[in-house]
């Protein structure tokens, strides 16, 4: 066999080599994908079946659809067997996405300029200032529940969005602290300093330079505070009433005494978890930027 002729044949072995190890790859990752998105299909399904049809046994992947579910969450009107029952779903999803998004503008207000001033600047004890208000994001929060109580009662905040935005602090704060720091510290201050160099001041330096390009961490912190205080169930549960719970206690309601409403607790699941996915879907090129901080240094 002539030297072209042993060329070609191990350039078709390799090509195919790699058309094999590329088909592995594509299957392996499919597989994954499939994995963890399951749970979110039969959810989905769930949302458009009854209470009978969820509890078959064996469970099917072919039923009837109905909206039911969802329009009972929109009338505000639930069938048991017991009876009609009232639920206040779509005022808890008010409620999450007000608590949220105040609780997240106040930790930008608040984290923002100290994450800078921690990336910028050294001060005596500043390490230890930024790890404690890290340690708050470990706390367990039944340690803060009592004594938050008892304040707020005595500053007549009891039982109102403002005593559980700042609560929230505790959650979402450190995070945006942390996040925001961290990407500061990426940004080359010499820029700041030309900047400074042209006769503008600090504050001047840090809203315009500083936090545009400080932006995709800033987004990314957001989002991920946003998540957080979505998701908290305890401190609403405690500090809370009903007028004022968000969705994460106001799903307690589809647990009644006849038993336990899977379709109701499946449709109120999508309708809660579709807020964060059009969220993140509108920051995602911020978010994909701000969470791969220091992957690749130049």
């Amino acid at each position: 066999m002539n030297s072209p002729a042993i060329m070609q044949t191990v350039f078709d072995k390799t090509r195919i080599a790699d058309l094999l190890t590329t088909a592995g790859y594509a299957l392996a990752l499919t597989a994954v994908v499939l994995f963890f998105l399951f749970p979110i299909f039969w959810v989905l399904l769930m949302s458009f079946q009854t209470n009978a049809d969820i509890l078959r046994t064996p469970p099917s992947l072919f039923f009837s659809p109905t909206l039911s579910n969802y329009a009972a969450i929109f009338a505000g009107k639930m069938e048991t067997s017991t009876g009609t029952q009232d639920i206040t779903f779509l005022r808890n999803l008010g409620n999450s996405a007000l608590l949220s998004s105040l609780s997240v503008l106040l930790a930008l207000a608040l984290g923002v300029p100290a994450a800078y001033a921690f990336a910028r600047y050294q001060f005596r004890l500043g390490e230890d200032i930024a790890f404690t208000l890290l340690s708050f994001r470990f706390a367990p929060p039944l340690l803060v529940l009592l004594p938050m109580a008892l304040y707020f009662g005595q500053l007549g905040l009891n039982d109102s969005y403002w005593s559980l935005v700042w609560v929230y602090q505790l959650i979402v704060l450190p995070l945006v602290l942390w996040i925001i720091r961290g990407y500061f510290e990426d940004i080359n201050p010499d820029i700041e300093h030309a900047y400074r160099l042209d006769g503008n001041g600090w504050g001047a330096t840090f809203l315009k330079i500083a936090i545009p390009l400080a932006r995709p961490g800033i987004a990314a912190a957001a989002l991920l505070a946003f998540i957080f205080a979505w998701n908290n169930f305890i401190f609403a549960l405690v500090l809370a009433s009903a007028a004022k719970q968000p969705v994460t206690v106001g799903a307690l309601l589809f647990v009644t005494g006849s038993g336990i409403q899977y379709g109701y607790i499946a449709a109120a699941t999508v309708l809660s978890v579709a807020p964060i996915l059009a969220l993140a879907l509108f920051l995602q090129r911020h978010l994909v930027e701000g969470l791969s901080l220091g992957a690749v240094k130049g």
